[in-house]
């Protein structure tokens, strides 16, 4: 039986990260890492406008591979 793994798509449908994680734990934590670069600005820049960091991980998708 093959393992799952996981990743998330970003809201613009890239995954935020070219290695898949073995837990749906890791691939959340690695999401709030990745979520600090956008600190700074204040907000997520999408094709389709900004989203609030707050809303972020409602417009991102986590993906069972």
């Amino acid at each position: 039986m093959k393992k799952k793994l996981f990743n998330i798509l970003s809201p613009d449908g890239l995954t935020i990260s070219m290695d898949n994680f073995k837990t749906k734990g890791e691939a959340l934590s690695y999401f709030a890492e990745w979520k600090k670069r956008f600190e700074l600005q204040g907000y997520y820049s999408s094709n389709d406008g900004r989203i609030d960091l707050e809303d972020l991980e409602d417009e991102c998708c986590f993906i069972e591979i």
